[in-house]
């Protein structure tokens, strides 16, 4: 095992957060060729748990070996263990009154108070944690069932088109790609504040691949709809998700929502019956799936997104209708983020808070996120 101690090590020391750790270890494995996918996935749980737990491990002193010690008090404290890790761990003899519990509070050492409906103690724990898959069932419910059930592939049915699988369950090799969505619950879940109607005009003016776009046209295809995005290539990601699943393409343009004069050059004189403000964010409702961006938070880069998050709101409301919906919603539990934005957004535009929450997703083993409906 001392090879995968090596590449532990030198995974740990070359890391920095700066891409995503999924695609740094995919780089990684293929310049050691060595390395199955076997030894992938036992590197990939290790670090991961790393990630999710070092800071809040402390080894005392005159510990032998407190590196190793560490990294099995992170893996104990995730819940992770097997022969692998046994024999992984066996030639250092560690005496289990070795091993340091996990101290939680350790994890986030920064001050930024959370949205209502959140405890910092549930958020901490949650980190250690992969969260469940989820998928929106979008063809026959039965037969995307009986898939999964044929292929044993455990799975639960959160709601009527929901369901909840363990994570990194191979789906995609048995079902046909047009009768489901990887999205999480909690986005899912905000789609039960659209309520659309035929005939009304919608705008996502953050739309990235479109998540939360065919979440409402699931709901209702016959309404019109505009998308914006500044990046061109998600785009066109999104036309081709539309197409896939039987939709009609929306009217999809580039703009940049927190620019004003990009907007007005793109939007004109348009107006709205909704808008979905789902603004770009810190994501740390999500960091229980890429724990890494707990491990290497930034403040100074959080920091960007509230003035960021406002100006969006603000230049988009301008475009809704009289008594038009903004439905702003973030994947943050961060205060900051959340209901401070949305105070903002009251006192400067006409809104008014209809509906206000945080959606709470760690008791499915799910994301977190906020959502306010403002008319």
């Amino acid at each position: 095992m001392q090879y995968l101690w090596t590449h532990i090590k030198a995974l740990i020391s070359s890391y920095n957060g700066s891409v995503p750790f999924a695609h740094f270890i995919r780089n990684y494995t293929r310049q050691h060729p060595k390395l199955g996918s076997r030894d992938r996935k036992i590197l990939t749980t290790i670090l991961y748990s790393w990630f999710r737990c070092s800071s809040g491990i402390v080894v005392p002193q005159g510990v032998a070996h407190p590196f190793e010690v560490q990294v099995l008090a992170c893996l104990r404290a995730c819940a992770v263990s097997g022969p692998t890790y046994d024999k992984l761990f066996a030639p250092f003899d560690i005496a289990d009154n070795d091993v340091p519990l996990l101290q939680p509070e350790m994890l986030f050492p920064h001050p930024l108070p959370l949205s209502d409906g959140i405890t910092q103690d549930q958020w901490l724990l949650s980190m250690t944690r992969q969260p469940q898959l989820f998928i929106r069932v979008i063809g026959n419910k039965v037969k995307v069932c009986n898939i999964l059930s044929e292929n044993n592939i455990y799975f639960e049915e959160v709601s009527t088109s929901c369901l909840a699988l363990p994570n990194g369950s191979a789906i995609d090799k048995i079902l046909p790609e047009a009768d489901y969505a990887v999205q999480d619950a909690s986005s899912q879940h905000t789609g039960t504040f659209f309520s659309p109607a035929a005939g009304q005009q919608w705008y996502d003016c953050c739309c990235g691949a479109g998540g939360k776009s065919l979440l409402l046209m699931a709901q209702q295809p016959a309404v019109r709809l505009t998308v914006t995005d500044k990046r061109a290539s998600i785009i066109s990601n999104l036309k081709e998700r539309f197409t896939r699943y039987g939709y009609r393409r929306p009217d999809a343009l580039v703009a940049d929502a927190a620019d004003a004069v990009s907007l007005a050059n793109t939007l004109g004189t348009r107006q709205f019956d909704n808008i979905i403000c789902d603004v770009p964010c810190s994501g740390s409702g999500t960091w229980a799936r890429t724990p890494e961006q707990l491990h290497f938070f930034n403040s100074e880069v959080q920091q960007k997104f509230p003035p960021l998050q406002r100006a969006i709101a603000v230049n988009v409301s301008r475009y809704l209708r009289p008594g038009g919906r903004l439905i702003y919603i973030t994947c943050s539990v961060f205060r900051q983020e959340n209901e401070d934005v949305v105070e903002h957004i009251v006192a400067n535009t006409g809104l008014k808070v209809q509906h206000m929450q945080l959606i709470n997703g760690i008791s499915l083993r799910a994301d977190s996120m906020f959502l306010a409906v403002l008319q």
